[in-house]
């Protein structure tokens, strides 16, 4: 069985900003409010002003902060829903074309941590993860390959997912609320089990969206995105 680190056991930075985020979704501090400084959190804490600023610095860096050098630091603006990629549920998606969806479930494991899966969690090298592979079909036709890895302390019943009712994304929504979004998008020859799942030729170009998801602080999951480039654009309004 997976066990999530206790509260207590968690990085000092962690519990900070664990801590920013709960006053944050429970509308204490909204957006464009002053926070406390890293000397405040430093003695709330009973931490060194180095661990209260990287606490800052990373909500900063994860744009649920901003830092105004001379006036302090303040609740952001949250902009992931105006991302170029909307974090949207692609059964919802199709429908919305007149489409029918279905998907099929390739993979559904649990693994540990490689190291560099270890660095994208901020977990120790060997930690437990979730991972799953999944084809989605419009109209019989296969548009995605979701390549997926999922924080267990976030998501602890996703082994027991039936994909064929609910998408990940539709779960991870409702038990990870979204706190932010990092994702980049690049074009790349698929390797041949791709291909395979996606029904074309391993020299068809594909559209690759990489994304990261944080909820409450903490990486909730990683996926890589796979669409061939002839049956799929991504597009977006500002």
């Amino acid at each position: 069985m997976d066990h999530a680190i206790p509260r207590e056991q968690e990085p000092a930075f962690k519990r900070i900003k664990r801590h920013i985020l709960e006053r944050i979704h429970a509308g204490e501090w909204k957006e464009g409010d002053a926070i406390p400084g890293e000397q405040a959190l430093a003695a709330e804490f009973a931490v060194s002003r180095m661990t209260a600023n990287r606490a800052l610095r990373e909500l900063t860096d994860e744009q649920v902060l901003i830092r105004v050098q001379g006036s302090g630091t303040f609740v952001a603006q949250q902009k992931y829903q105006a991302t170029l990629v909307e974090i949207r549920n692609i059964a919802d998606e199709i429908a919305a074309r007149g489409h029918a969806h279905r998907c099929e479930l390739h993979r559904l494991e649990r693994v540990k941590a490689t190291d560099g899966l270890a660095a994208q969690f901020e977990l120790r090298e060997g930690s437990p993860l979730f991972h799953s592979v999944v084809v989605h079909f419009e109209n019989e036709v296969p548009i995605q390959v979701e390549d997926r890895c999922v924080n267990p302390a976030l998501a602890p019943d996703y082994m027991q997912l039936d994909f064929g009712k609910t998408t990940a994304n539709e779960y991870l929504m409702r038990v990870a609320p979204l706190q932010g979004v990092r994702y980049r998008i690049e074009a790349l020859m698929p390797p041949p089990d791709i291909a395979d799942m996606l029904r074309i030729d391993v020299h068809q170009p594909c559209l690759v969206l990489r994304r990261k998801t944080l909820s409450m602080g903490q990486v909730a999951s990683t996926a890589t995105l796979w669409h061939p480039a002839n049956r799929y654009q991504f597009a977006g309004e500002f």
